[in-house]
């Protein structure tokens, strides 16, 4: 899939395969939420915190990686919140945390992401490891990150990983990947092998909520940090609960469970701002993110939501 290089390969540390997420869950909840892709943006954190607050009942909230990324100047305030949660280590907070020779940023892009995405990643990366070196504290607890959690939600065994059920910096829980008949009967040799209901990702940035067999589910929120659909500003979180939440944009069951995309309304006017103070126009994440950030993916809802057509592939 990729061409290899800083910012393509994939280290063999983050190697790990769907076998690893067999074992005993890490803790239960009947009510988990999951977000990926905060990329240091402080308002995005704070809705979500508002939204947690409120959810009532057993809950647990888990960070699964690149909570970091635009922070140049905020590391150690999202570093904070972030540890009074469960979490794990994205390739963001690896490469920051445990640097790999040759992998960059260690997003491991597929051949789709053009080079000059995959340089600027690069030194954004070298940008922010600049910011946290002064915070050593942060950087040793997020070397001790797991890449991957399974918890019990309800009864029901809900493995939430970075990338894919194989690797850290896994695109097999893509959005495009996803799509193909290949991509899909891979996810569910992916279940059998973990022993899951569910499967909840982020690291590559588009939203998916697919149905890849009966009753088993794979999520991916994108990004909680930044937009994920056209036209709009706010940020994604997955919930997955015993009950239904009238937040929810979009929704599946896996069985008992409820699998939720949940809407990060954040000030998305005081991000921009905030953004552009850490990185002005003509600077790397400007370039690859600002339009992003002000007008969103060229991506839908409806390419988001998927239910029977990965079970007929």
């Amino acid at each position: 899939m990729a061409k290899g290089g800083p910012g393509r390969s994939c280290p063999l540390s983050y190697c790990y395969g769907a076998a690893a997420l067999s074992g005993k869950p890490d803790f239960e909840a009947e009510t988990l939420w999951v977000a990926g892709g905060l990329y240091g943006n402080p308002f995005a954190l704070e809705r979500l915190l508002e939204l947690y607050k409120r959810e009532a009942g057993p809950k647990a909230l888990l960070f699964n990686g690149d909570f970091h990324w635009f922070d140049v100047a905020d590391f150690g305030q999202i570093d904070g919140a972030v540890s009074r949660f469960h979490a794990t280590r994205g390739n963001v907070e690896t490469e920051l945390a445990r640097p790999e020779d040759e992998a960059g940023c260690g997003c491991a892009y597929p051949d789709w992401v053009d080079d000059g995405t995959v340089e600027r990643s690069n030194r954004i990366l070298e940008r922010l490891r600049a910011s946290a070196r002064r915070l050593a504290e942060s950087l040793r607890r997020l070397a001790a990150l797991p890449m991957h959690v399974v918890a019990e939600v309800g009864g029901e065994r809900v493995a939430v990983v970075h990338g894919d059920a194989e690797q850290l910096a896994g695109w097999g829980f893509s959005q495009e990947v996803l799509a193909t008949a290949e991509g899909a009967a891979a996810a569910r040799a992916a279940f059998d092998k973990a022993g899951v209901r569910v499967f909840a990702s982020s690291h590559t940035c588009l939203p998916v909520l697919q149905r890849v067999a009966a009753e088993r589910v794979i999520i991916n929120n994108g990004a909680a940090g930044m937009p994920n659909f056209n036209g709009t500003r706010f940020g994604l979180a997955t919930r997955i609960s015993l009950t239904a939440s009238t937040l929810a944009l979009y929704g599946e069951k896996a069985k008992n469970l409820f699998v939720e995309a949940i809407p990060l309304d954040y000030d998305a006017a005081a991000w921009e701002r905030r953004f552009l103070e850490q990185w002005p126009a003509g600077s790397d994440a400007h370039c690859s993110y600002h339009e992003r950030i002000v007008h969103g993916p060229r991506y839908s809802v409806a390419e988001a939501l998927r239910r029977e057509a990965a079970l007929a592939a």
